[in-house]
């Protein structure tokens, strides 16, 4: 596993990269680096897109995407890379993102990967990167990845907005402090506001997930000594912005992940396999033992239930008011409850334990 920095090669620069090297501070050689490396994109929703579109313009050599959810119509008010076709051909995100992205670029190799993030897939999906930026909305899953950043000394930028207010902070393994310095547990449910409780208003989105995909270049390019060493925090309606010093959380040794070593998310002790999604009416169901689904089969078993739709990345069942969208790899979306334990037992009496 190796996640070091490429060397540079005489390669010319292609023309499309020209106004972006001749930025003295990046070069014709932090160009080169960045043609050669590798990006992870967690999350392809409202920042994710932001970010994938910027660093797939900017040519980083692969930029590699994971994302768990599908396309809905709320979605098209700020995840900049989808449109009305995408929500109606029910793609993944993940895929349709891809897409799109492989139109803006060509020269540049884009993977998509339909899956949720886990202590079980981390480690495959973050081969080989030199950096890893957040487009999540949960806790747990920045907190693994924070754990993967720490254990593997692998750059990540950490970003998250609600309402018109943003914060973004960038993670360099025993150089910054981490997120645990700031947050060391995750927040109990209902303490925090969510999408669905304060809304969101895309400009702010545009302005997080610009600065992160601005410190990833940073760092892909070797200058990582011109990344913020502190968080940001935009509040656009207020018209205000912050920058906050972090540095004396980690030096004050009190942080179970930096000064520690401890990484409950990253060994699996720490999971979650519900979570409600943020504005969705929804949640969303994990079996990390369980093996893959067949969508066919399981098409054919759910037809005389209830309307079902299909497509090669996952089957979509109506029942009632209820829709149960499952992924190949057994995970399930029930969208028309917040219920978890409503939701498994749907899950259970349709699709099976």
């Amino acid at each position: 596993m190796t996640h070091d920095l490429p060397n540079t090669d005489s390669a010319p620069i292609p023309p499309r990269y020209v106004r972006q090297s001749q930025f003295a501070a990046l070069g014709t050689e932090g160009q080169a680096r960045i043609l050669q490396s590798t990006a992870l994109v967690v999350g392809c929703g409202a920042l994710g897109s932001v970010i994938a579109n910027t660093l797939a313009r900017a040519g980083v050599g692969t930029v590699r995407i994971v994302d768990r959810d599908f396309l809905e119509w709320n979605n098209l008010q700020r995840q900049v890379l989808y449109d009305e076709q995408d929500v109606r051909n029910g793609l993944p995100k993940a895929i349709a993102a891809a897409n799109r992205l492989r139109q803006i670029n060509s020269l540049v190799t884009i993977e998509p990967h339909v899956a949720d993030v886990s202590s079980q897939n981390i480690h495959t999906l973050a081969e080989g990167v030199q950096v890893i930026v957040d487009g999540t909305d949960n806790f747990e899953t920045r907190f693994l990845m924070n754990d993967y950043s720490l254990r593997f000394h692998v750059p990540w930028v950490f970003g998250g907005c609600i309402g018109a207010e943003g914060q973004t902070m960038t993670v360099i393994p025993d150089r910054s402090a981490c997120l645990r310095c700031l947050i060391p547990e995750v927040p109990p449910p209902g303490t925090s506001p969510t999408c669905d409780t304060a809304g969101i208003l895309a400009p702010i989105i545009n302005v997080i997930a610009s600065i992160q995909a601005c410190e990833a270049l940073k760092i892909l390019s070797g200058n990582v000594d011109a990344v913020h060493p502190g968080m940001y925090v935009f509040d656009l309606w207020e018209n205000r912005v912050r920058q906050i010093k972090v540095d004396s959380l980690r030096a004050s040794g009190g942080c179970p992940a930096c000064s520690g070593q401890q990484f409950p998310w990253l060994d699996g002790t720490r999971t979650s396999q519900s979570a409600i999604l943020c504005g969705r009416n929804a949640v969303q169901l994990s079996f990390p033992q369980r093996g893959r689904v067949s969508l066919e089969q399981m098409a054919e078993k759910l037809s005389s239930l209830g309307k079902v739709q299909t497509n090669p990345f996952l089957l979509r069942f109506y029942v009632d008011n209820i829709t149960i969208t499952l992924f190949a790899d057994g995970r399930a979306i029930v969208s028309g409850t917040d219920d978890v334990a409503q939701a498994r037992s749907l899950y259970a009496r349709y699709i099976g334990n």
